[in-house]
């Protein structure tokens, strides 16, 4: 596991993203009536989103990933439509970042039924993605680990490096050294796995 492959984010240095952002959008006379956060990756940005552009009009669409029978690829599907009437509606769909791309654009095409306008937002982008949002901040072909999903990361990271028969002790500074707080690391594993030492 190597740290260049990995971009860690801090709670700071993504408001300061969704400050650029928000002035962007405004310089380009984007006026959203309503913000739709993917879940679960695009809650906090269209939170923050509602509160810098001053909509409260706030809601959420949950598109998960399944694999069909005999096919290796994962098809995602809407498991939680939008709960408002977007008719008519001018709206800001929001994702932490385009990765497949797949996610952003089912959302779109499943909004477009009914909204009048769709204004597509992320903070990252990967280059190969079947979609390309109208606003990214940055485009990456880095592993993003966003704050809200610290938790998640070293759940799943370390429990790769356990599956290939790294030690406790390892995993715990392979995290670190890519960019995930000490404490936050040392916490999150305990909580995983216990108080463990190397033999």
């Amino acid at each position: 596991m190597h740290p260049a492959q990995y971009e860690v984010e801090e709670w700071e240095s993504i408001y300061n993203i969704l400050l650029i952002m928000a002035g962007n959008l405004k310089q380009n006379r984007v006026m959203p009536e309503i913000i739709v956060g993917i879940s679960r990756g695009g809650w906090l940005p269209a939170r923050v989103f509602s509160d810098l552009l001053d909509i409260p009009q706030l809601t959420s669409i949950r598109i998960k990933f399944y694999s069909e029978i005999n096919q290796k690829n994962k098809k995602p599907v809407i498991t939680q439509p939008v709960p408002l009437p977007l008719h008519n509606k001018r709206v800001l769909l929001v994702d932490d970042i385009t990765d497949s791309g797949k996610s952003l654009q089912l959302a779109k095409t499943e909004l477009e039924k009914t909204a009048d306008k769709i204004y597509t937002l992320t903070l990252y982008h990967k280059p190969w993605s079947c979609f390309t949002p109208d606003f990214y901040f940055k485009e990456t072909t880095k592993w993003v680990i966003f704050p809200w999903e610290y938790h998640e990361s070293v759940k799943t990271l370390s429990t790769r490096m356990m599956n290939q028969g790294r030690t406790y002790t390892a995993i715990e500074q392979a995290l670190v050294n890519i960019g995930i707080e000490a404490s936050l690391v040392k916490r999150f594993m305990t909580e995983l796995f216990g108080s463990q030492h190397d033999d």
